[in-house]
């Protein structure tokens, strides 16, 4: 009988057992772990592949795009090269992406193929946590957009208050900071680099 590789058992594992696409680092499938209208934090559970509720949304700011991530990628020394010296590591996740839409996506636990614009240079306690920006392939309004540029400045502000606040609680300091915002290049490079480190770490 064969051995079955208990990362993906039966249902594909959305980190480990989906492919991150015939064309990165221009054009990604990624994983959605939510949806501008969630006012929930949820994120993949690595041990099992479900979706988990990390924490209920702590401000009044909602999520500007769909989030979730690339799979086979992780962020490791090689992203955390690529990131700030404020960055002594990556923050051992896959890499994040968001998602921009013409029209509204409700569901999450979905795949779509996006094109890679940019991302946004953004340190965690320490860590490199960067936030890829990207927008549906086909999508009929956005799917011209190659680069960062070719995104309103109002949307990418909003993804910068976003990130820069979305951890924010009332009487404690947090240490997050969007260091940058990155093109295309940048934002394949790191996209490459995110892959490089997933097969040091698991690959088979």
């Amino acid at each position: 009988m064969r051995r079955l590789n208990p990362l993906h058992q039966w249902r594909a594992h959305p980190w480990h057992g989906l492919d991150p696409g015939g064309d990165v680092p221009e054009l990604v499938t990624c994983f959605i772990e939510m949806t501008p209208f969630d006012l929930i934090k949820y994120e993949i559970d690595k041990a099992n592949g479900y979706l988990r509720v990390d924490r209920p949304q702590r401000s009044s700011a909602v999520l500007p795009a769909l989030y979730g991530f690339i799979p086979q990628t992780y962020c490791a020394e090689r992203v955390a090269d690529l990131s700030s010296a404020k960055a002594t590591k990556g923050d051992g996740d896959p890499l994040d992406i968001c998602v921009i839409s013409e029209r509204p996506i409700q569901k999450s636990e979905i795949l779509l193929t996006a094109r890679v614009v940019g991302g946004l240079q953004m340190v965690d306690d320490g860590e490199a946590d960067d936030k890829i920006v990207a927008v549906l392939a086909n999508d009929d309004v956005w799917g011209h957009a190659r680069d960062i540029t070719d995104i309103p400045n109002a949307m990418i502000e909003r993804l910068h208050h976003y990130f820069s606040t979305y951890k924010l609680i009332r009487g404690q300091e947090i240490d997050v900071s969007i260091e940058h915002v990155y093109g295309a290049d940048d934002a394949r490079a790191v996209v490459v680099a995110s892959l490089a480190d997933y097969e040091e770490h698991f690959g088979f």
